[in-house]
């Protein structure tokens, strides 16, 4: 038996990543919003546990006023 040579140009071979650009960038925005958040997270829990003094140090309002402050990131997450 003998085969036959077909050749298929490549422009109309379709190419997932040609047909779906917007997903591909859709999930790397994502991955992106999510590791930012996580960061986000990790920083605003860091500073929950520090001392009012601590974070008059860093020049960040204590007591009472960490409370509001926290909200109000919390809130921007939102």
């Amino acid at each position: 038996m003998h085969s036959s040579n077909v050749t298929i140009p490549a422009r109309n071979i379709r190419s997932s990543r040609r047909t779906r650009p917007g997903l591909f960038l859709a999930a790397i925005t994502a991955a992106r919003w999510l590791a930012r958040k996580i960061n986000e997270r990790r920083n605003r829990n860091a500073l929950m546990e520090l001392s009012d003094e601590q974070l008059k140090d860093i020049g960040l309002p204590g007591g009472r006023q960490k409370a509001m402050f926290m909200s109000t990131a919390v809130t921007k997450l939102i």
